[in-house]
C-alpha cells in the first residue's frame, strides 16, 4: 500500500500541486467488485482546498488515472454503518449517497479519521459522523496495516506548519548573504550560532545599563509623593474655610425661598380675585335689560339676547375648588338665579301672548276667496318669531320646563290655525274637483268639509252584450268603476282633476317644509342630542286629587326621544295631524268620481314622495306622503281588480254576433291612458304588474266568451279579439307585454287558419270526402297507383264527383261562403279581406293537393277538375268586388 501511495503522489497529485494524506482501497457495495482508491488530498497553495478523489487503475497500460473528485465542503454525512462491530462498509453523502466497501475495517477507520482531522483543521464545518466511535474522532489509533497506510502522513499533517511570507523573505535574504548555505550547511549553522552569541551579549549589557535609570525614576516618584501630601494639606484648609461660607449661603437661600413663596401666593390670590371679578360680574346695562328690557322692538330684543348670553356665561363659569365657600360668590350666584328666573318668566309670558295672538288673529282662510286653490303663507309670522330664536336657545339651556311649556303652547295654537286653513283648503279642492259647490252637494252628497259621498252604488251591474249596435255604448260604460258613466267624465275632466291634485300637493309641500324649517331654527333642534319631548305628556292626578309637579327633565326618561329629529317630527305630527285624513278624504272622493283617477294620483304622489325622501327620508312630509301613497296604491290595485271582476262578469247575447269584446276595448283605452300618465314616472313597476294581471285576465275571458258563443264561431271570436289585442300592443310598444304581444299574434294566426280550413270544407264537401277516403286507403297500405282499382274509388266514381262541381257551382259555393264569412265578422276590425285572401290561398293549396292525388293515384286517366287555378282567382276577385 505504501508503494501505491508513493506512486499516486508522484504520478497524479504532485503535478496538480496536491499532497496525498489518506487512502483506502474500496469497491462499490452490492455490485461487481471493481477495486479503486479513495484519496484524501490538500492543495499546496493557499487557500487550501481539501478534496476526496477517486483513482482507478486503467485497463490498458496499467497506470492510474483520476476518475472523479468531490470537495470536502460538499460532504454532509459520513456513515460508518456500525460503531461496535467491525464492518468494512461506509457511506459518504455528497450531492447523493455513495456506498463503499473497504478492503479492511482498519483502512476504513484510518480514512474516516483522516477526513475528520482535515475538517477540523481546514474547514470546521458541521459534518455529521454517524455510527463512528468517539475514540476514533478524538485521536488516531493506528495499528498494523493502518499505521503503514496512513499513520506517517497523519503525523506529518499535525507537525507541518507553513512559513509565513515574512519568514520566507528573511530566510531567502539570509541565504543570499551566505552563498555557501546550500553547499555547506555546517558552516552556515556555525555562522548563525556565532551571531546569536553576539546578540545575547548585547542584551545583557543593555539590561545592566538600564538599572541606573530605574533608580533615578524611583527617586523622582518619591519626590512627587511628597508634593502630593503638601497639596492635600492645603486643600483641607481651604475646605474648612468654604464650609462656613456654605452655611451662610444656605441661610440666604432659605430666606429667598420664603420670599418667593409669599410672592407666588400673592400672585395666585390676585389671579383668583381677577378671575371672579372678570367672569362673575354682570354689567348694570345687562341687569336692566334682563329685568325691564323691551321684548317687542328689535333693539330691545338684541339687548336682551346680549344680556342673556352674558348671564349664561356667568352662570356656567367653572368655579375652582373653594370658590363656593366665598360669601361674595354665593351672593352673585343668588343674584344670577333671580335674574334668570325673572327674565325666563318675562320671556315665557311674552311669547305665550304672541302665540295666542297669532293663533286667533290668523283668520285668512280660503272661504273668503274660493277662486284660487292656495294656502296662506306664514312666513311673516316665522320671520317675526325667529328674532327670538337665540332667546329660545337660552331658555332651553336654563329653564327646560318653561321651554317645554312654550313648545306645547306653540303646537296647540298652530294646530288649531292649520286645521282651519287645511280644512278650508281641502273643501275648495273638493268643490273644484266636483265642478261647483252646488253640483257637488247635489250629485255627490257633499256635506261640510268632511268630503263624504252618499251617492248610490247600485249602478255597478253586470254587463250584457245585446247586439252589435249596442257594443260601443256597453264598452263605454265600463269606463266607470264607481257611480259615473264615461260620458260624464272625459279626458278634459281627468286632466282637470290631475291639475287640482298636483296643486294640492304643491301647496302642502312648501307649507310643511317651511314649518319644519322654522321649528328646527326657532326651537334650536338642529343638533343630534337626546332631549325630552315638549308634547302631550299626560298629567296624572295623585290620590288626593292634586296634580303633581312636573319632574325635572333629567329624571323623566320614559318619554325621552332618541334624537332631535324625532322631536321635530313629533311636533309636526301634532301641528299637521289633519293633513293625512284630509288627503285620504280627497283621494276617496277622486276615486269615487272616477277610479282611473288612481293612476294620476299614484304618479303624482310617488313623485312627491320621491322628492321628499331625497331631502330627508325621516321627515314628517316624507312619512305622511308615504302613508298616503299606500292608500293610493291600494285604490290603484282596487281599480285593477274591479276591471278584472267586470271582465269575468261579462255575458254575451245568444242572438247577435260577438265582435270585439267590450273589455278588450276597455283594456285598449286603459293602456292608452296609462301610457300617457306614466310617461317618465318613478313607479312604472306598479303599472307593469297591473298590465300583466289585466292582459292575462283579458286572454282568459276572451277564450271563455269564445267557448260560450253560439251565434259567432269560436275561431272568429278568438281571431278578431286577439288581432285587436295584438294591434293595440304593437302600437303602444309596452315592453313588459312583449311576450303577451307575441302570444296574441300566435293565437290570432292559429285561429285565422283554423277558421279558413273549417270554412273551406263546405263548398267542395263531396270532393273533400272522396279524397279523404283515398288518403285513408293509402294510409292503410294500398299503393297509390292501385287506388283506382278500389270499387268505391275507381275512375268512374271520381268523374262522377268531379262533375258535381263545375265552375259555376264552385263560384256559387264561394259566393255563399263569402256571405257567411261577412255575416260572422264584425266591421270594426276589418278582417274580411284578410280572411278572404287566406281562404283563396288555402283553396289553391287544396286544389293543388287534389290534382297531385289524381296524378299519383289515377295516372294516365286524363281526369282533371272542371275549373282551373286561374278560374278560381277570377271567382275570388269577382266575388270580393261584387260585395
Amino acid at each position: 500500500m505504501t508503494a501505491i501511495k508513493h506512486a499516486l503522489q508522484r504520478d497524479i497529485f504532485t503535478p496538480n500541486d496536491e499532497r496525498l494524506l489518506g487512502i483506502v482501497n474500496v469497491c462499490k457495495a452490492g455490485k461487481k467488485k471493481k477495486n479503486c482508491f479513495l484519496c484524501a488530498t490538500v492543495t499546496t497553495e493557499r487557500p487550501v482546498q481539501v478534496k476526496v478523489v477517486k483513482v482507478k487503475k486503467s485497463d490498458k497500460g496499467g497506470f492510474y488515472k483520476r476518475q472523479q473528485a468531490w470537495e470536502l465542503r460538499d460532504l454532509t454525512v459520513v456513515d460508518a454503518k456500525d460503531a461496535s462491530k467491525e464492518n468494512p462498509e461506509f457511506d459518504l453523502h455528497f450531492e447523493k449517497v455513495y456506498k463503499w466497501l473497504a478492503s479492511s475495517t482498519a483502512e476504513k477507520n484510518s480514512f474516516i479519521s483522516c477526513i475528520w482531522k482535515l475538517n477540523q483543521r481546514y474547514l470546521r464545518k458541521k459534518l455529521e459522523f454517524v455510527n463512528v466511535s468517539s475514540q476514533l474522532l478524538e485521536e488516531s489509533v493506528p495499528s498494523g496495516e493502518s499505521q503503514s497506510v496512513a499513520g506517517g502522513d497523519e503525523d506529518a499533517l499535525e507537525e507541518y506548519q507553513e512559513l509565513s511570507a515574512r519568514e520566507e523573505q528573511d530566510i531567502e535574504s539570509m541565504m543570499e548573504m551566505c552563498e555557501f548555505a546550500v553547499s555547506n550547511a555546517e558552516a552556515f549553522a556555525e555562522k548563525l550560532f556565532k551571531e546569536l552569541q553576539v546578540l545575547d551579549g548585547a542584551n545583557i549589557q543593555s539590561i545592566m545599563a538600564s538599572e541606573k535609570q530605574v533608580n533615578i525614576l524611583m527617586q523622582l516618584l518619591d519626590e512627587a509623593l511628597a508634593e502630593v501630601d503638601t497639596i492635600e494639606g492645603k486643600l483641607s484648609s481651604y475646605e474648612e474655610m468654604l464650609q462656613s461660607v456654605k452655611d451662610q449661603m444656605d441661610q440666604i437661600s432659605q430666606s429667598n425661598r420664603l420670599i418667593q413663596i409669599s410672592n407666588t401666593n400673592n400672585g395666585k390670590l390676585l389671579d383668583e380675585i381677577q378671575f371672579l371679578v372678570n367672569y362673575m360680574d354682570l354689567s348694570k346695562g345687562h341687569i336692566r335689560a334682563l329685568q325691564e328690557g323691551d321684548l317687542t322692538s328689535p333693539r330691545g330684543i338684541e339687548a336682551c339676547i346680549s344680556a342673556s348670553e352674558a348671564l349664561l356665561q356667568c352662570m356656567n363659569v367653572a368655579l375652582r375648588p373653594g370658590h363656593e365657600q366665598l360669601a361674595a360668590v354665593n351672593q352673585q350666584q343668588k343674584l344670577f338665579a333671580e335674574l334668570r328666573d325673572t327674565f325666563a318668566r318675562r320671556l315665557t309670558n311674552h311669547l305665550n301672548n304672541v302665540f295666542v295672538h297669532q293663533g286667533h288673529d290668523q283668520s285668512s282662510t280660503l272661504s273668503q276667496n274660493t277662486a284660487e286653490l292656495t294656502l296662506p303663507k306664514h312666513s311673516p309670522l316665522h320671520r317675526d318669531l325667529l328674532r327670538y330664536a337665540k332667546l329660545m336657545e337660552w331658555l332651553k339651556n336654563t329653564h327646560r320646563e318653561k321651554y317645554e311649556g312654550l313648545s306645547r303652547t306653540y303646537v296647540d295654537y298652530m294646530n288649531r290655525l292649520y286645521e282651519r286653513e287645511i280644512k278650508d283648503f281641502f273643501e275648495v279642492a273638493k268643490i273644484k274637483m266636483a265642478g261647483t259647490s252646488k253640483e257637488a252637494k247635489g250629485k255627490f252628497g257633499l256635506h261640510g268639509s268632511s268630503g263624504k259621498l252618499t251617492g248610490s252604488t247600485s249602478s255597478l251591474n253586470k254587463l250584457t252584450v245585446q247586439g252589435s249596435n249596442s257594443r260601443r255604448s256597453q264598452s263605454s260604460s265600463l269606463l266607470d268603476m264607481g257611480n259615473m258613466s264615461a260620458s260624464d267624465m272625459d279626458v278634459a275632466d281627468r286632466t282637470k282633476f290631475d291639475k287640482i291634485f298636483e296643486q294640492v300637493l304643491s301647496e302642502l309641500e312648501p307649507l310643511c317644509l317651511a314649518e319644519q324649517d322654522f321649528i328646527s331654527k326657532f326651537f334650536k333642534l338642529q343638533q343630534h342630542q337626546t332631549v325630552l319631548p315638549p308634547l302631550a305628556q299626560p298629567e296624572t292626578e295623585e290620590a288626593d286629587g292634586s296634580v303633581p309637579s312636573r319632574m325635572p327633565p333629567q329624571a323623566d326618561h320614559r318619554h325621552s326621544v332618541s334624537s332631535e329629529k324625532d322631536m321635530v317630527r313629533l311636533m309636526m305630527n301634532k301641528i299637521f295631524q289633519s293633513i293625512e285624513p284630509e288627503l285620504n278624504s280627497l283621494i276617496a272622493l277622486g276615486d269615487k268620481i272616477d277610479s282611473f283617477h288612481s293612476l294620476y294620483m299614484l304618479v303624482k304622489m310617488s313623485h312627491h314622495v320621491w322628492t321628499a325622501e331625497n331631502v330627508d327620508p325621516a321627515s314628517f312630509l316624507s312619512t305622511t306622503l308615504g302613508n298616503v301613497l299606500v292608500t293610493v296604491k291600494r285604490n290603484f290595485d282596487k281599480c285593477i281588480s274591479g276591471q278584472i271582476k267586470q271582465m269575468e262578469e261579462v255575458k254575451i247575447s245568444k242572438k247577435s254576433k260577438v265582435g270585439i269584446l267590450p273589455f278588450v276595448t276597455r283594456f285598449e283605452e286603459f293602456a292608452e291612458l296609462a301610457e300617457t300618465i306614466f310617461r317618465n314616472a318613478e313607479r312604472r313597476g306598479d303599472l307593469d304588474k297591473a298590465y300583466v294581471k289585466l292582459i292575462r285576465a283579458v286572454f282568459m275571458n276572451v277564450e271563455k266568451v269564445a267557448s260560450e258563443s253560439q251565434k259567432t264561431p269560436r275561431d272568429v271570436v278568438m281571431m278578431e279579439n286577439f288581432h285587436h289585442i295584438f294591434s293595440t300592443l304593437s302600437r303602444l310598444k309596452i315592453s313588459c307585454l312583449d311576450a303577451e304581444r307575441r302570444e296574441a299574434k300566435h293565437k290570432y294566426t292559429d285561429h285565422l287558419q283554423s277558421y279558413v280550413i273549417n270554412s273551406l270544407g263546405q263548398p267542395l264537401e263531396k270532393l273533400n270526402h272522396f279524397f279523404e277516403g283515398v288518403e285513408a286507403r293509402v294510409a292503410q297500405g294500398v299503393r297509390e297507383e292501385e287506388v283506382s282499382y278500389q270499387l268505391a274509388f275507381n275512375k268512374q266514381e271520381l268523374r262522377k264527383v268531379i262533375k258535381e262541381y263545375p265552375g259555376k257551382e264552385v263560384k256559387k259555393g264561394l259566393d255563399n261562403l263569402y256571405k257567411k264569412v261577412d255575416k260572422h265578422l264584425c266591421e270594426e276590425e276589418s278582417l274580411l279581406q284578410v280572411v278572404w285572401h287566406s281562404m283563396q290561398d288555402e283553396f289553391i293549396r287544396q286544389y293543388k293537393h287534389f290534382e297531385g292525388l289524381i296524378g299519383r293515384c289515377y295516372p294516365g286517366s286524363g281526369i282533371t277538375m272542371e275549373f282551373t287555378i286561374q278560374d278560381m282567382l277570377e271567382y275570388f276577385s269577382s266575388i270580393a268586388q261584387s260585395h
